[in-house]
């Protein structure tokens, strides 16, 4: 079980965001091959796990913790006739992703209190974002309550293995500096995947990527 840390003020969370740019990731894609492979490889992992595509069927698909909507993107040029959705607590980032995808509806809010109908979505993302949350339980259920009955749920993170862990401290120690203490929890395969299940999902697929440095799950409420 995940112990929620208490040494996160709001104040202190703001600084954490704010350390990265809000096109981090657009930079990243074009700038470094390693970050580009990375998350095109976490694209088509998440597409790999959507319904198949079909001109007539319209989603309501939500990504949480969208930051400036890379991976958010993706899904809407996948489903164009979709409602697709993007959250996340970093305001500034979500005005950068306002207006670079005006086609895409873009909200500040906190992923612990989605500002949702119950039932609402189909589809709900969910990728490399837990470890940054106070509370990630809180944040699935969030996620269980928003998604439909017979919905999916798309949930990524890295796997916490050797290979990671080292890779991750040669990347905070070098160009990926902006991530120093962003993360407030360590996972695991393991620990990820039995807090989805204490959440109340059922899960239905289970993908091991990238070197074995990434996990994807695709999960049903149960």
């Amino acid at each position: 079980m995940l112990i929620v840390p208490r040494k996160y003020s709001d104040k202190k969370l703001k600084k954490i965001w704010s350390q990265v740019p809000v096109d981090y990731y657009d930079k990243g894609i074009q700038g470094n091959f390693l970050q580009k492979l990375w998350h095109e490889n976490k694209i088509f992992n998440v597409k790999s796990l959507l319904p198949k595509q079909n001109s007539s069927k319209t989603y309501r698909i939500l990504d949480v913790g969208c930051s400036s909507g890379l991976l958010t993107n993706a899904m809407a040029q996948y489903f164009p006739k979709s409602n697709v959705y993007g959250i996340d607590s970093y305001s500034e980032v979500i005005g950068f992703a306002k207006s670079k995808y005006t086609n895409i509806k873009f909200f500040s809010c906190d992923a612990h209190d989605l500002p949702f109908k119950n039932n609402f979505f189909d589809i709900v993302i969910c990728t490399e974002t837990l470890e940054h949350v106070i509370d990630p339980k809180k944040v699935l259920l969030e996620i269980k309550r928003v998604l439909k009955k017979d919905g999916r749920s798309i949930i990524s993170m890295d796997t916490g293995s050797q290979l990671f862990r080292f890779v991750w401290y040669c990347w905070i120690k070098t160009k990926g500096k902006v991530w120093k203490n962003a993360h407030l929890h360590e996972f695991n395969t393991h620990i990820l995947e039995n807090i989805i299940k204490e959440a109340g999902f059922k899960i239905t697929l289970k993908k091991i990527t990238h070197f074995g440095m990434s996990v994807t799950f695709l999960a049903k409420i149960a």
